[in-house]
C-alpha cells in the first residue's frame, strides 16, 4: 500500500478545520523566512573566517619580507573584511530575534544547552573580535607593528572560534548527546559530549575548508578582474597566486573531508543519505543516480541517469554493500519521516557539481601559474576565475541546504519536531515580513557585490610603502606627505 503524503502537505492543501491551516501556514512560512536568513547571513561568516587568516598570512610575509606587494595586498582585501564582517554581524542579529519570535518552542525545549553555547561564542569570540578589529583596521599607523600583527591573529582566531561553537550547537542539532529529557525539556548531563558529539568534528572540518575555498575563490575572482582592467600591480599579482594554490591545496582535501562527513552522516542519519542518493530501498549493488527526478507519489525516481553499484562503491566501499533507502523510514500510521526529497536530491548535486567545477578551474589554474607566471595568463582562464568569483557561496549555501532539509521533519534529530517548536504566529505576519527580509537581502546582497568591484576598480589608496616602516609602526611625516 503506498503511504500517504507527508501529513505537512495534507493538513495544508485536504484539512477543513481553518486554525489548523493556519498553524501549518505559519509553520512552512517561518521556516522559509529563518531559512533565507540564515542564507544571507552564512555568506558573509564563510568569507571572513578564512580571509582573516590569509589577512595575517599576508602580513606575516610582509614582516618576513619587507616586500610592499604584501601591503598591497592586505590593504585591499581588509576593506573587504570589514565590509564582510559589518554585514555578518547585522544578518547574525535578526537571526537571533526569530528564535524568540518564530520558533519559541526551541529554546523552551533545548534551551538549556542552545543557551549556554550560543553564550560561549560571545564570550570567547564576538568579544575578542570586537575589541581587536579597531586596532586591525585603524591602528597600522597608530600601534607598533607587532601589535597590528598580533590583532590580525587575534580577529581571525575569534572569527574561527565564532564558527567553533555555533558549528557545536548545529551539529548537536543533527547529533545530540550529552542530555537527559526531564518532562519534555533537555538537559545538559556531560558538556564533554555535548560540544564533541559524533558529527562535530566532521561539520567543523568541512566548514572550515569550505570558507578556505570561499575566501580563495573571492580573491582570485577579484583579483583577476583587477588584471583584466589593466591592473598588474604586484600586489594583485601575489593575490591573484596566493589564492590559486591556496585552492587547489584545499579542494582535495574537502572532497576527502566530504566524503567522510556523509558516512558519518550515514551512520547517524540514513534518511538524508537516502535523499541524497534518491534510494527508495534498501538494497545492495545501489547505483549511483547522476540525474533523475525523485516522484514522492510513486516512491521512485523518472528518467533515472545511473552508474552501477556506485552509491554502494561510494557509501560502503562495497560494490554489494547494502545502502538503506527512503521507504525504510515510513511510519505505521503512513506518516513520512524522511525529508523532502528533491530538494535534498538537488542541492547535493549543484553542491557536488560546484566543488567539481572549482576543482577542475583552481587545478588548472595552478599548474599554468606554475609553468607561464600569472603575467601571461590567458584573458580567458581570467574571466574563468571572474565568473567563479562566488562559486564558494553556492556551494555552501547548497550544502547547507542538504544538510538543514535533510534533517526534516525534526529541529533536533530524534528530539524536537520542527512542528513543535514553531510559535502562534499569525500566517500574514510572517509573510509580510518574509518579504521585506527578502528585499532587503536582495539590495545588501546586491551592494555587497557592487562595492566589491567598486574597491577593485578604485584599487588600493593610502597602503603605507615600505619606506614609512619605523621601528615597527608608521611614520606620521610620511602619512602627512600622501
Amino acid at each position: 500500500m503506498r503511504p500517504r503524503k507527508p501529513h505537512i502537505w495534507v493538513e495544508i492543501s485536504e484539512s477543513k478545520i481553518e486554525g489548523k491551516t493556519r498553524i501549518m501556514d505559519a509553520l512552512i512560512l517561518s521556516r522559509i523566512q529563518f531559512g533565507a536568513n540564515i542564507s544571507f547571513h552564512i555568506l558573509f561568516p564563510t568569507v571572513t573566517i578564512a580571509l582573516g587568516w590569509m589577512l595575517l598570512f599576508f602580513k606575516l610575509r610582509f614582516n618576513a619580507s619587507q616586500e610592499q606587494r604584501w601591503m598591497d595586498a592586505y590593504g585591499f582585501w581588509v576593506k573587504v573584511f570589514a565590509l564582510t564582517f559589518a554585514l555578518g554581524v547585522v544578518s547574525g542579529i535578526t537571526m537571533s530575534f526569530q528564535f524568540g519570535t518564530n520558533w519559541p518552542g526551541f529554546m523552551e525545549t533545548v534551551g538549556n544547552v542552545a543557551g549556554p553555547l550560543l553564550v560561549y561564542e560571545i564570550l570567547t569570540a564576538f568579544f575578542l573580535e570586537a575589541v581587536f578589529l579597531g586596532i586591525m583596521l585603524f591602528g597600522m599607523s597608530r600601534v607598533p607593528n607587532w601589535l597590528h600583527t598580533l590583532a590580525t591573529f587575534l580577529v581571525a582566531f575569534g572569527t574561527t572560534m565564532s564558527a567553533f561553537w555555533i558549528l557545536v550547537l548545529n551539529s548537536w542539532m543533527h547529533t545530540p548527546a550529552g542530555y537527559e529529557l526531564r518532562d519534555g525539556v533537555v538537559y545538559a548531563v556531560d558538556w564533554w559530549a555535548i560540544i564533541f558529539n559524533p558529527s562535530m568534528p566532521y561539520r567543523l572540518v568541512h566548514m572550515l575548508l569550505a570558507s578556505g575555498l570561499t575566501a580563495a575563490f573571492l580573491i582570485a575572482g577579484v583579483s583577476a578582474y583587477r588584471r583584466l582592467i589593466g591592473d598588474t600591480s604586484a600586489g594583485v599579482t601575489t593575490a591573484l597566486r596566493t589564492a590559486v594554490y591556496t585552492a587547489a591545496i584545499l579542494i582535495p582535501l574537502q572532497i576527502f573531508a566530504g566524503d567522510l562527513h556523509g558516512l558519518n552522516t550515514l551512520e547517524h542519519q540514513p534518511q538524508k543519505v537516502a535523499a541524497m542518493e534518491g534510494n527508495w530501498e534498501t538494497r545492495s549493488h545501489v547505483p549511483l543516480v547522476l540525474f533523475a527526478l525523485p516522484n514522492e507519489e510513486t516512491r521512485s525516481n523518472d528518467y533515472a541517469i545511473e552508474v552501477p553499484s556506485g552509491a554502494s562503491i561510494i557509501l560502503k566501499h562495497d560494490p554489494a554493500g547494502v545502502v538503506p533507502g527512503l521507504n525504510d523510514f515510513v511510519a505505521e500510521n503512513g506518516d513520512i519521516l524522511h525529508p523532502p526529497v528533491a530538494p535534498v536530491f538537488w542541492s547535493f548535486r549543484i553542491m557536488v557539481g560546484t566543488g567539481l567545477a572549482m576543482l577542475a578551474l583552481a587545478w588548472t589554474t595552478a599548474f599554468l601559474v606554475q609553468r607561464r607566471g600569472v603575467e601571461n595568463m590567458n584573458p580567458w582562464l581570467l574571466r574563468g576565475l571572474v565568473a567563479m568569483t562566488f562559486s564558494g557561496w553556492i556551494a555552501t549555501l547548497a550544502g547547507w541546504y542538504t544538510t538543514e532539509i535533510g534533517r526534516q521533519p525534526w529541529l533536533v534529530q530524534g528530539v524536537l519536531a520542527t512542528k513543535d517548536a514553531v510559535g502562534d504566529v499569525a500566517a500574514g505576519m510572517v509573510l509580510s515580513t518574509l518579504i521585506a527580509y527578502l528585499a532587503v537581502y536582495a539590495a545588501l546582497t546586491l551592494t555587497f557585490i557592487g562595492v566589491v568591484f567598486y574597491l577593485a576598480r578604485r584599487g588600493v589608496v593610502g597602503a603605507p610603502k615600505r619606506a614609512d616602516i619605523r621601528m615597527g609602526g608608521i611614520n606620521p611625516e610620511a602619512l602627512m606627505e600622501k
